[in-house]
């Protein structure tokens, strides 16, 4: 959220201050509007047969601006692409950290995970715009899924290697994590589907809240079953597992 501050000036340098001020606004404004409607532009076409011209012309900009704030087409798409979302990556540290019990780093991967679903058609737009990125790669999903998805992906293995009490993670520790990822990432991909079948499990902040509150628990089911599977059996809630025995 920008907040910008009440300042105080001397008279003689209040105009040239607020126009300072506007210019900035002004800028960030026509930048963030860019931004939408290359998005949106983007995911509908893709990269290779949507224009700059036709982005500045349907955002209302001269197409010098795209070259003013993003450098070129692909530095636009650069930013499109990186930017409304973030990277998976750069939410690790909410998860993983030794002092967590199971509960909450599952709290913080699912809530972390989530959060851009409440930001309504952003999202889906983005979304969409992923998908054509792997039909059409340019490279940047290649570098989404070296610095952000695989060490997003090694920080919940790591997650649960410590519950499980495994010093190293083996196939079926790399299937739980993806599977419970999936848990989260099928929202993603069928938001559409839930919205027509059940619409009011998405339609506000709080059902998008909801949601990671049970994905949580039925993360700590599949942890469970896991545990038991290595015949560990599942302990009280947060605590570490019992002693290893063999596994089947």
């Amino acid at each position: 959220m920008n907040v910008s501050p009440r300042l105080t000036s001397p008279p003689a340098s209040t105009a040239t201050q607020a126009a300072g001020r506007k210019q900035r606004s002004d800028g960030a404004g026509a930048r963030a509007q860019l931004l939408q409607t290359a998005l949106r532009l983007f995911s509908e076409k893709g990269f290779s047969k949507t224009s700059t011209r036709e982005i500045a012309q349907a955002a209302g900009a001269n197409i010098a601006a795209i070259s003013y704030y993003f450098g070129d087409k692909a530095g636009l798409y650069r930013a499109v692409f990186t930017e409304p979302m973030g990277s998976v990556g750069d939410d690790i540290a909410v998860y993983n950290q030794p002092h967590l019990n199971l509960h909450q780093s599952l709290e913080g991967f699912f809530s972390s995970f989530l959060e851009p679903l409440q930001q309504g058609e952003l999202v889906q737009l983005c979304t969409r715009l992923h998908f054509r990125e792997m039909l059409e790669p340019t490279g940047l999903w290649a570098e989404e899924v070296d610095n952000g998805i695989k060490p997003a992906h090694a920080a919940l293995v790591e997650v649960l290697c410590r519950h499980l009490q495994l010093g190293k993670a083996d196939d079926d520790v790399h299937r739980l994590a993806f599977s419970i990822a999936g848990l989260a990432l099928q929202l993603f991909i069928c938001r559409d589907i839930v919205e027509v079948i059940r619409p009011q499990l998405m339609d506000k902040p709080q059902a998008i809240d909801q949601w990671s509150s049970r994905l949580v628990s039925y993360a700590e089911a599949m942890v469970d079953t896991e545990a038991a599977r290595r015949g560990k059996g599942p302990g009280p809630m947060g605590t570490a597992p019992r002693s290893r025995k063999a596994s089947s």
